[in-house]
């Protein structure tokens, strides 16, 4: 582990300069793809609960009848913020897979046709907008909405994504609180999606994971989100696997599969440590919107091999019910 003295460097560089340097100064980072793959453990079977049934994106023969209180798809509109992204898209194709009316805030609205093909203005509105500014959002994009999945993120260490001013601080805490700050207090549901490690972030090894304030920007955003008085629910996702599947059509994202890794871990205290499939994180994140015991709670989501939940509203109930006695 480098010393204090040893990085602080890094705090006065260009971020051009920090993102050639980085690297060199901490070789070991190399190794992995994905900062984060370094945080991977065994973990004991017995520890959250798990359940079988696959959870492919098509399997939509899997999903149960919506129970009376929750809203049907013709009364619900969902906003969803960072839509183009890796979870975000699987989160578009799947809610449009369900008929459920849409809105989207992208800050490149062109991007729509490409990722999901043509859609519908009735079942799929795209907005353009940056959630970075105060003043980035036109206000008249809430109106109507009953329900909001933020699924925006940048990388943890210096790269190409953060061209732009796209560093954490600037995604996940200037954004999440500009966008909180200007929702409707009607709204029924905000479902964010953060990272496991978030309340360790000055320990190790979370403390590498955070050199350049990832863990902490995504607290601070929970923290907004919880005391915004609105009824939320905190995905916490493991290192993220499977995709990102950029440039697909709508067609391509509903046939995406999570492959062997389908089964799923729930739970809550930030004690869960692994990976985690996409197509899971996005089916989390839809499935919570309408299961009234998630509103104000917070869940660490992972997957493992095996099959999964799938759809089903009631496997995903049992899986998101067991982690409160865990």
């Amino acid at each position: 582990m480098a010393s204090k003295s040893s990085v602080s460097p890094f705090w006065n560089l260009p971020i051009s300069t920090q993102k050639t340097q980085f690297y060199t100064q901490f070789p070991l980072l190399q190794q992995f793809p994905s900062s984060s793959r370094i945080f991977s453990s065994k973990l004991k079977s017995n520890s959250y609960k798990s359940i079988s049934v696959s959870a492919a994106v098509t399997e939509e023969s899997q999903t149960s009848p919506p129970s009376s209180s929750s809203p049907t798809s013709s009364s619900k509109l969902v906003l969803v913020v960072g839509g183009s992204g890796g979870v975000g898209q699987i989160v578009v194709a799947s809610l449009l897979n369900r008929n459920v009316k849409l809105r989207l805030i992208l800050r490149d609205p062109e991007k729509t046709t490409t990722l999901f093909g043509e859609q519908d203005e009735e079942k799929l509105q795209v907005w353009k907008g940056d959630t970075r500014s105060p003043t980035g959002i036109d206000p008249s994009v809430f109106e109507g909405v009953t329900h909001v999945i933020c699924c925006t993120g940048t990388t943890a260490f210096p790269s190409r994504r953060w061209d732009g001013d796209n560093t954490p601080e600037r995604v996940d805490w200037d954004g999440v609180r500009n966008l909180v700050s200007a929702l409707p207090k009607s709204l029924k549901r905000i479902v964010l999606v953060s990272s496991i490690g978030v309340t360790k972030f000055n320990e190790l090894p979370w403390s590498i994971m955070n050199l350049f304030g990832v863990l902490k920007y995504k607290k601070m955003g929970e923290d907004f989100v919880r005391n915004s008085g609105l009824p939320f629910t905190i995905i916490r996702a493991g290192r993220l696997t499977d995709g990102p599947y950029t440039s697909y059509d709508l067609n391509t994202l509903l046939q995406a599969t999570a492959g062997e890794r389908r089964a799923v871990l729930i739970g809550q205290g930030d004690k869960l440590v692994g990976e985690v499939s996409r197509l899971v994180v996005a089916e989390a994140c839809i499935q919570a919107l309408d299961i009234d015991f998630t509103k104000g709670q917070t869940y660490e989501v992972n997957s493992i091999p095996g099959d999964g939940p799938g759809t089903d509203t009631l496997k995903w109930q049992e899986l998101f019910r067991a982690s409160h006695s865990n």
